[in-house]
């Protein structure tokens, strides 16, 4: 694996020419991914002199952190998404194009896509996000779908709601106790805050909606490989979210490997090596991580390798060997430092936007002459929610959980979410919620025609 960063010494920087042959005296800046990193990188970018071309396959930035609580009818789509090219109105260097990359040719330095077009660029910044891993079962996608986009959101809001609408009519208990069973696959932040989610749904949101099943009978498992839950919270704030969790109705499962995943439901593995299975016609996918295709495409063209999650290795410049002008950020790539060894970095919403910060800092400097410095991660804390004035959290050393945390929780999220009209749209939204214990968002969408005869119940009731 190389990492050191050759010299690039092809013509200046600053500069490139036009078919005339003379210089245009602008940079040619295009970032690709208008995720967290992306977006970050082209707003420090808005007083450079210099040309942006955001590219991304969806016209939207959307609030990754928030995702959960479409998932669960907390919040529509629109509320935690906004149009690119809106938040981007005002930047007069900056122009959106909405295409799917599908090669980078580093040599003419060139972003080619989907379609036969390209863009030429003098600095490349990608930032392609990731998704989630299912460690060599992708068959297990359409069992137990992952939570990274809008679809993936409306498809599981669909699934959890559709299962207790299927439990209503079932009048087998065996099938009725697996619609009402639901598995979480995954302790991290967003499997902890799903799980909650589900268990407030199922408490709270629909207990009086149905006459022939009680919602609270239904049964949250929250599965995770490891010992505890959140892994990157100290074991005191873990042990207060599991026992948060047990209050709300969610079981931990600890220890258990998931071995196999179906419509009907999960083959757990313990750590004593003995198998058990849960049925259960509602899985949601939270463990693991993958960095996206376009990480290996960069490097291939790049001459490097990717690790075993995907992800392409970069300069403590957050550059590819070789190329000074690629840039590489977010999900997608490990840092490495000077010496070449890799550095931990969580992957979370601060890193990529700190990265994307970075990028835009690095490029300013070079057109000045100067080499910027090494990237650094300023940790400002971890905080995940469980549940109405339920949360953890760890703000620089000082851990908080409880009703605290959830404020803290709260604030941060308002505070980082994009736009001013979805600030307010989601404190509302949030206030009405806290106030009534319900749900706004509990629309179920058409399934697609391949899984509507799974959706339906193995038995219809008799009539009266």
């Amino acid at each position: 694996m190389r990492l050191p960063n050759a010299p690039h010494t092809s013509r200046p920087w600053h500069i490139h020419e036009y078919g005339n042959g003379q210089p245009d005296p602008s940079h040619r800046v295009v970032v690709v991914g208008g995720g967290f990193a992306g977006l970050q990188a082209v707003r420090a970018l808005r007083r450079a002199p210099v040309e942006v071309t955001l590219v991304d396959r969806r016209n939207f930035h959307l609030f990754q952190p928030l995702l959960y609580q479409a998932a669960t009818g907390a919040l529509s789509a629109a509320e935690i998404a906004s149009p690119l090219r809106g938040l981007l109105k005002r930047q007069r260097n900056a122009r959106v194009v909405r295409g799917e990359v599908s090669g980078l040719d580093l040599e003419r330095r060139r972003v080619l896509l989907d379609g036969g077009g390209a863009i030429c660029y003098d600095s490349l910044v990608v930032a392609a996000g990731a998704a989630h891993d299912y460690f060599g079962h992708d068959e297990w996608r359409d069992a137990a779908p992952g939570l990274k986009s809008i679809e993936d959101a409306l498809e599981i809001r669909r699934r959890i709601l559709s299962a207790f609408e299927a439990a209503e009519l079932e009048t087998d208990p065996a099938r009725r106790e697996a619609w009402l069973t639901f598995v979480v696959v995954g302790g991290g932040p967003t499997g902890v805050e799903l799980a909650g989610q589900i268990a407030e749904i199922a408490n709270d949101t629909l207990r009086r909606d149905f006459r022939s099943i009680d919602p609270r009978a239904a049964r949250i498992l929250l599965v995770e490989a490891a010992d505890r839950l959140l892994g990157t919270f100290s074991e005191r704030l873990s042990a207060r979210a599991a026992r948060a969790l047990e209050r709300l109705g969610v079981s931990p499962l600890l220890d258990r490997l998931v071995v196999d995943v179906n419509r009907a439901g999960v083959t757990l593995r313990r750590e004593d090596g003995s198998i058990a299975r849960v049925r259960a016609r509602s899985v949601v996918w939270a463990a693991g991580v993958r960095a996206s295709g376009l990480a290996g495409v960069l490097a291939r063209a790049g001459g490097c390798d990717v690790d075993r999650a995907g992800r392409l290795p970069v300069g403590p410049d957050l550059t590819l060997a070789g190329h000074p002008e690629v840039l590489a950020l977010g999900d997608m790539v490990r840092v490495h430092d000077a010496d070449g060894r890799a550095l931990e970095l969580p992957g979370v919403a601060p890193v990529a936007m700190q990265q994307g910060r970075y990028a835009a800092k690095a490029i300013r400097a070079r057109l000045k002459g100067r080499e910027p410095r090494p990237f650094r991660y300023l940790d400002k804390g971890n905080v995940a929610t469980i549940g109405r004035l339920k949360a953890v959290a760890d703000i620089r050393g000082v851990p908080l959980s409880g009703a605290l945390a959830w404020l803290t929780w709260l604030l941060v999220h308002l505070f980082y979410l994009v736009g001013l009209q979805n600030r307010l749209l989601v404190l509302i939204r949030w206030s009405v919620s806290f106030a009534t214990r319900g749900r706004g968002a509990r629309l179920i969408t058409e399934p697609p025609r391949e899984a509507a005869e799974d959706l339906r119940p193995a038995a219809q009731p008799r009539a009266a």
